[in-house]
């Protein structure tokens, strides 16, 4: 059953009780791995996780499924070209939670880019247990895609 979250801003990717951050440099230029970013069905194609991904409400807000049947309704909360993308989630079938929020920043690295995924939440105690222990998969999630989108990028 579907259930929507408190909504955030920014701001709760620097405070929120479980915060995941991870940082991988690619090849390609800041300003593409931003439109890549923008890209919102391009998801699937590159983050192993994502199976299905669409715009919603005129591009301000993305569907996303997830593998094992996890469904977020999101609202783009930040779309700062060429360095922020950042959105919330605000209705999920995933159990347990209260809020969560994403973040992508880019940064030049060389003649590539320096790919830094915020991710930041809250729940019930069980949920953030469970989103601790959860991190070491979350890390190879965003190595693989992080990969694939160096590889999507530089083909």
């Amino acid at each position: 059953m579907a259930h929507r979250l408190r909504p955030v801003g920014l701001d709760f990717v620097g405070v929120a009780p479980v915060r995941h951050l991870f940082a991988r440099e690619v090849s390609a230029p800041v300003e593409a791995v931003y439109r890549v970013l923008q890209d919102v069905p391009g998801w699937a194609e590159w983050f192993p996780r994502v199976t299905a991904a669409r715009p919603v409400d005129a591009g301000a807000g993305r569907d996303i499924t997830l593998t094992g049947g996890i469904r977020f309704r999101e609202s783009i909360i930040a779309a700062e070209e060429p360095e922020v993308y950042a959105y919330r989630v605000d209705v999920t079938n995933l159990p347990g939670v209260r809020a969560i929020a994403e973040e992508w920043r880019l940064t030049p690295a060389g003649t590539g880019t320096r790919v830094r995924w915020t991710f930041a939440t809250d729940g019930v105690a069980a949920y953030r247990l469970a989103m601790k222990a959860a991190r070491g998969g979350q890390a190879r999630a965003f190595r693989d895609a992080v990969r694939a989108l160096d590889r999507r990028l530089t083909a």
